[in-house]
């Protein structure tokens, strides 16, 4: 008892200090206010408006389009306006296609026919309303009828192919079937029809998130055994959003392209399927064992196949057109109302989906609620705050995407940053987004307290850190405490701010503890998240406290807490990656050549039967990289520079702390191209975007890592041509915003 009493004085000491300390961007007065009010904030966050909110909006399945997502669109609305903000519906029309076709059959002499159908649970009313549900299926798949024998394809990555290839495997011309998880599931389908395939399925193998991993569903928290994976399988690396309407708002007057001309519908069915349906299939399966890597959990023998029974795949879709339902609250700031920091999670689910979205869109609301609260108290934020429930995020973030696009001009001159979150669960935060937020992010975690532990959130997540990282990385962390913000790729709603508009974006929420394996199923409902993901909303109250505390930091700050500094290291890091990528791949070339002529290859399943590894790639050149490392010395000097005078910033006056400000949150805008990324000119962000093959997963450096990647050294060279152009234009804004403030001092 002691120890725990000394214990508690210590961190409340710790805390008292962190709090009276002076906040990045503020003075030390605005500072001392500051805290004071988020005090006054954090009081206003109640666990049980989270559990009354998630009630309601979870009550029924809210896809696109369906009656219960209108009426949360609507509830949210009534709330935001109770709660003192200008808040609206921001309403389009997309694109959303639903099935009216399902069928999957195993021909031959053990016929199947897959039941695709998830079954109600007794005691889990949430998975019993069958009329209200969507089906399992995979949104923009093909229209297609197709019989062919079945290969399996691991995870359906281009990697899994060469491995194919290398023994003799060839998918032209069948169906595939691939194992979530690896990949964004969209990627599956596009690299099988790359390679000649006719249809392709997807399933949950019980190794990810079925038994292997814990008990399924109503006895634990893991996928059980007719539990499928919903999800879209459009080609959004491409570009998200409405398929018809790219690079616009899908606004009444908009011009639509015929169903025909979009390129990112897939070209091949593809549909989901359960690891109960899975199994018959799977022993169809003839010819070599799989890899080690490539086996999973069910009670078979993994074989690549082909099956020597055909499988039948016919799949049609109603392709209509389907009202949108965005939410947009805003509180309208009184010195900087033109200056707009934007909070956004989405509140559209596949079903009923309590973990996602919910559980973010109810600390968001929390947030709102709290900060209506401090309005009425006297709290005024400097610049205006916009809260943002989006709709149809599952399908291909399209609430997010048409709004940006729709108001793409006035954003570019307003909006200094967005701040996203999805789903959120019990364990450590994680956060990805822009370098330049990574110092201001972690003063932030320090002043939020860990509900679990009672330390800091960063603290906590440290100590997870450290006890997870090797020897050698162990022994770097050792006094750094510093929470690395990741780089954001895709597959939530700040894609069309970051990567589309260079608007400073980031993504967090709590997660690592909240046992989950019912991903975009009917059993992400209220039921299982309240046991298994986050009991007593404990961490939708810290979600809420921390999102909270980035926005109103954000809001309020006399100058934009942006860090220089970080950004720099960071993409001096990934020019150091690019640069080794390609000598790795130079040697690897050379090697693959000299063991080739050897023929050195044997198949590890039957160490008889050889085969060689081709050995025609060309050896990469050498790039020129000198453009991109002069613009980065540049960099490095201005960051230097910057840094020394920053500290006196907040002493400026105020007509000159705008036009700082506004070089500040628009130096983002100069890490964009016009011409976009090569095939994909949607995305514009030099520095971070979707792997073209990887979909969710961030390529830094895209241009020049996929150009060394996939062997077009044209395209590399280019990108780094274009990334050392984009890194001068943001030093211009980096010069002008030095040369001010030693004009000011």
């Amino acid at each position: 008892m002691k120890k725990w009493l000394l214990f508690s004085c210590s961190y409340a000491l710790a805390f008292t200090a962190s709090a009276q300390k002076t906040l990045i961007g503020f003075t030390a007065s605005n500072s001392e206010k500051q805290v004071e009010w988020e005090k006054t904030f954090d009081a206003q966050i109640q666990a049980e408006d989270l559990d009354a909110w998630m009630k309601f909006l979870t009550a029924h399945p809210h896809h696109v389009g369906s009656p219960q997502g209108k009426a949360n669109a609507t509830y949210m609305v009534n709330l935001f306006q109770q709660w003192g903000y200008q808040a609206e519906l921001a309403t389009y029309s997309v694109l959303f296609p639903t099935p009216k076709t399902r069928v999957l059959e195993l021909l031959g002499d053990k016929p199947y026919k897959a039941k695709l159908e998830e079954p109600a649970i007794p005691g889990d009313p949430y998975t019993a309303q069958k009329s209200e549900q969507l089906p399992t299926y995979n949104a923009f798949s093909a229209d297609g009828d197709v019989t062919a024998p079945l290969v399996f394809v691991n995870r359906g990555v281009p990697d899994d192919y060469d491995e194919l290839a290398k023994r003799g495997i060839d998918v032209k011309g069948k169906i595939v079937i691939a194992k979530y998880g690896g990949s964004w599931r969209g990627i599956k389908p596009k690299v099988a029809y790359e390679h000649g395939a006719i249809g392709c399925i997807i399933y949950s193998d019980p190794a990810d998130d079925g038994y292997v991993q814990g008990d399924v569903y109503p006895k634990g928290a893991f996928r059980p055994k007719d539990g499928a994976q919903r999800g879209s399988v459009m080609d959004m690396p491409v570009y998200p959003g409405d398929p018809l309407t790219p690079g616009v708002g899908s606004t009444p007057t908009a011009k639509r392209l015929d169903r025909s001309e979009v390129k990112t519908i897939m070209k091949i069915p593809v549909l989901p399927i359960s690891y109960e349906d899975a199994l018959p299939l799977l022993q169809s399966l003839e010819g070599d064992v799989v890899p080690a890597a490539w086996r999973g959990g069910l009670p078979l023998t993994y074989h690549l196949g082909p099956s020597k029974a055909p499988v039948h795949l016919k799949l049609q879709f109603n392709w209509d057109l389907k009202p949108l339902y965005n939410v947009v609250a805003k509180l309208p700031g009184t010195e900087m109302p033109n200056e707009w920091v934007i909070r956004g999670n989405h509140h559209d689910a596949w079903v009923n989906g309590a973990e996602d979205p919910v559980s973010g869109l109810v600390a968001e609301m929390a947030e709102a609620k709290a900060l209506g609260e401090l309005y009425k108290k006297g709290y005024r934020p400097k610049r205006t705050i916009v809260y943002c429930a989006w709709d149809g995020e599952e399908p291909a973030l399209l609430g997010s995407t048409e709004w940006a696009e729709d108001h793409q001009a006035e954003l570019q001159q307003k909006a200094v940053a967005y701040i996203n979150s999805d789903g959120n669960g019990r364990g450590f935060i994680g956060a990805s987004g822009s370098h330049t937020l990574e110092p201001f992010f972690n003063q932030v975690l320090d002043d939020v307290v860990d509900p679990q532990t009672g330390v800091s959130v960063k603290e906590r997540r440290y100590a997870k850190d450290i006890v997870a990282a090797n020897r050698d990385a162990r022994q770097k962390m050792f006094g750094n405490k510093t929470i690395k913000l990741g780089a954001l790729g895709a597959g939530s709603d700040y894609s069309p701010f970051i990567q589309h508009l260079g608007i400073a974006s980031m993504n967090l929420g709590f997660g690592g503890e909240d046992e989950a394996g019912v991903y975009h199923s009917i059993y992400d409902n209220y039921t299982h998240y309240t046991r298994f993901g986050d009991p007593g909303f404990q961490y939708g109250v810290a979600l809420a406290k921390t999102a909270g505390r980035v926005t109103l930091r954000l809001a309020n700050a006399d100058v934009l807490p942006f860090d220089f500094s970080a950004f720099y290291k960071t993409v001096a890091d990934y020019t150091a990656e690019v640069k080794k990528l390609l000598d790795d791949k130079r040697t690897d070339v050379q090697l693959k050549k000299d063991l080739a002529e050897k023929k050195l290859f044997v198949l590890a399943s039957d160490p008889q039967k050889k085969y060689t590894e081709t050995a025609n790639d060309s050896l990469p050149p050498y790039l020129n990289f000198s453009p991109l490392d002069n613009s980065l010395l540049q960099l490095k000097e201005n960051t230097v520079a910057f840094a020394a005078l920053y500290g006196n910033a907040t002493q400026l006056p105020a007509e000159t702390q705008k036009t700082l400000n506004d070089l500040l949150f628009k130096a983002e805008r100069s890490l964009t191209t016009t011409k976009g990324l090569p095939r994909r000119p949607w995305y514009r962000h030099t520095i971070y975007a979707p792997g073209f093959y990887t979909g969710y997963g961030v390529k830094t450096l895209p241009q020049i890592r996929e150009g060394i990647e996939q062997g077009a050294y044209g395209e590399a060279q280019d990108g780094i041509d274009t990334v050392a152009k984009a890194l001068e234009a943001y030093n211009a804004y980096l010069t002008k915003a030095i040369l001010l403030l030693r004009k000011s001092s």
